[in-house]
């Protein structure tokens, strides 16, 4: 079950990003054990202080419809009219690090729409940080230097073609950056629009792979 919490006093001052956590099946039983971390960041349509907003798209949504996830899942929420900062997603992972057995090979980071250019901005700022990542919709207007920074990230890029709230072409762009990049996967769904994520996520050969990756 997705369970409503938030940042300790410092980070909401700083942030302003409250979450849902949910724990895997299993989390309690083997006190020994680690587990994979799965961040998950929200589309613009998201954003405020209503944490129920977070089930309607994605991982949370898929959650609390019941979908059993084999890692710890954390879905933090942006507050109305701010962007994502890849160093608050970056101090969320590290706070929960701290607080729960995470495996750190085997931290992984998507997100949709704006989510999806937070995603792309947190990796290229922490590509040490991830194991894997799958930006969704989304883009990032970096020089082809910094590029070569997650050459070694595998990344499954998703993106529909008839997309026209954010232009495929940010996909295409970054797909052609990365060419001699290791693992890099790219799905363009034909003819579809701003949603190239519900079948991406409907995926179990999404799920397999996001979660058969680990860093060294």
């Amino acid at each position: 079950m997705l369970k409503p919490q938030s940042f300790e006093a410092e980070f909401v001052q700083k942030l302003g990003y409250h979450y849902l956590l949910a724990m895997p099946e299993g989390y309690e039983a083997d006190e020994a054990k680690k587990w994979p971390l799965l961040v998950f960041l929200h589309g613009a349509g998201e954003r405020g202080s209503d944490l129920e907003l977070l089930k309607k798209h994605g991982p949370p949504k898929l959650l609390a419809a019941g979908k059993k996830l084999e890692a710890i899942v954390v879905c933090p929420q942006v507050p109305a009219g701010e962007a994502w900062n890849p160093h608050g997603v970056k101090a969320l992972v590290d706070k929960l690090v701290k607080e729960f057995r995470v495996d750190e090979s085997r931290v992984y980071l998507t997100g949709i729409s704006m989510g999806g250019f937070g995603t792309w901005e947190t990796i290229l700022e922490y590509p040490e940080t991830f194991a894997a990542a799958a930006p969704g919709c989304g883009g990032a207007g970096i020089g082809i230097l910094k590029f070569d920074r997650i050459k070694e990230l595998p990344l499954w890029i998703f993106h529909g073609e008839a997309d026209t709230v954010v232009p495929v072409a940010y996909t295409t762009s970054a797909q052609v950056r990365l060419k001699d990049s290791k693992g890099l996967k790219v799905t363009i769904y034909p003819g579809v629009g701003h949603d190239s994520w519900t079948q991406t996520y409907d995926n179990p050969e999404f799920w397999a792979w996001i979660f058969a990756q680990k860093r060294d």
